[in-house]
């Protein structure tokens, strides 16, 4: 079961509790609500410390990233998280922004002498939207060892072959003969297809590595001729090629570039490094480690279920009974854009500086709202948006409708300080 993170009246961790003590300490005045994502209570008291040591598990992803709190002695789960990363995001509003200024840049009548190119980048310089892929994880670790009696770090520090994706038979037979043969690409494949057959879409059933272009009839075993699919379709397909066997909308899915792929291969090691600076003992494991892990204990393929299954030090029982992740999104801090602009990339208005800060709420904090009188009387909590005459907005649920309520900020309680990061709580 999830427990509750407690700390004790000088903020230092101890051991998290049952939902069921929470709630009693938190009726009986004895603590109060420190933080609601992840769930926190503060005592009111002193007490003696006495931490069990629990273990941080991290399984990195290009979009998602398993987290898991484990504790070694016990095998229980004390906690577990998958972070979504907002990398795709950053991307494309980077290019976006690219394209308005070098728009902008060519409609200049004016001749501009080109400057001398001194601008250079520190050694292991990361991408902002590869960067911030990196940053979310350590945000994370830090946050959660505040919280918890944290005492060491396991990290899946998996490595995809790149070449072997793209062709498998580059290194000859011995290569391919090893103990990992066929590995890398099978995982890649399983991750890319969304552990489903291509054709019928069923999961949870054994799965085959199948060609689009059978190689009866030329085909290659290069990764982008390479799907899933169930034994009944493999056998039904048969030597036709997935547009004759009615899917042609395949061979453009899998002809999508290896950009996960390299993504996780180009944040390891900083990711790794980062970690180590922390001071925390750390442990690394590969990826076939943690397949063999969860397939040992029978645990169901996800994100913080691998995380759990993360290094050597994995119980020999893991107790996952009752855990639901928590869903973390990150969304970033708002923009720097001081004004919109057009779709031609000019000003729609003046620029300005604004005060972010009005009457002790911000733009994506999340709050209460005890609406008095009108349609939407009673209480509603979400996503506040903050305006200076002082009316804020919220994004909330009511009658089953997706609304949004006005209302004077003097109505609002702040629950949850905006921190870039959305949640979805376990039911």
């Amino acid at each position: 079961m999830q427990r509750v993170f407690v700390l004790d009246t000088h903020k230092k961790p101890l051991n998290p509790c049952r939902p069921k003590r929470a709630r009693i300490l938190l009726r009986a005045g004895k603590a109060a609500v420190y933080r609601r994502f992840p769930f926190t209570i503060i005592l009111k008291r002193v007490v003696e410390p006495d931490p069990h040591p629990l273990r941080l598990k991290l399984d990195p992803g290009s979009k998602k990233t398993g987290i898991a709190m484990v504790n070694d002695q016990s095998g229980e789960v004390v906690f577990a998280a998958e972070l979504e990363h907002r990398g795709q995001k950053i991307k494309s509003d980077l290019d976006a922004r690219r394209a308005l200024r070098r728009s902008r840049r060519n409609r200049k009548t004016r001749y501009r002498k080109p400057r001398f190119l001194n601008r250079t980048r520190k050694s292991g310089w990361l991408s902002p939207s590869v960067q911030s892929r990196v940053e979310n994880i350590l945000t994370w670790v830090k946050r959660l060892a505040r919280f918890a009696p944290v005492t060491a770090i396991s990290q899946e520090l998996v490595k995809f072959n790149m070449q072997q994706m793209q062709n498998p038979e580059i290194a000859g037979v011995e290569y391919q003969q090893g103990t990992l043969a066929g590995y890398e690409v099978r995982e890649y494949l399983l991750e890319k297809w969304g552990h489903a057959c291509a054709y019928c879409g069923k999961k949870d059933v054994p799965l085959e590595i199948e060609h689009l272009m059978p190689k009866s009839r030329g085909g290659s075993n290069r990764v982008s001729n390479l799907t899933l699919a169930c034994r009944p379709c493999n056998e039904q397909k048969g030597r036709q090629t997935a547009e004759e066997f009615g899917y042609p909308q395949l061979r453009r899915q899998a002809t999508m570039p290896l950009k996960d792929a390299a993504v996780v291969n180009t944040t390891r090691w900083a990711l790794f490094e980062c970690l180590k600076a922390s001071g925390l003992p750390m442990e690394v494991g590969s990826g076939g480690l943690t397949k063999f892990n969860r397939t040992e204990r029978d645990l169901a393929k996800g994100h913080w279920q691998d995380a759990a299954c993360v290094g050597k030090s994995t119980p020999t029982v893991l107790k996952t009974e009752g855990v639901k992740p928590l869903a973390v999104k990150a969304t970033g801090h708002g923009s720097r854009q001081m004004c919109r602009v057009n779709k031609f990339g000019f000003p729609r208005s003046a620029a300005k500086t604004r005060q972010k800060v009005i009457h002790g709420f911000k733009t994506g904090d999340i709050a209460r709202l005890i609406q008095p009188t009108g349609k939407y009387t009673g209480t509603h909590e979400g996503r506040v948006s903050v305006r200076e005459r002082g009316d804020f907005d919220i994004q909330t649920v009511f009658q089953g409708k997706k609304v949004k309520i006005t209302s004077s900020w003097k109505h609002f309680v702040n629950l949850h300080k905006g921190d870039g990061y959305d949640y979805v709580a376990a039911a």
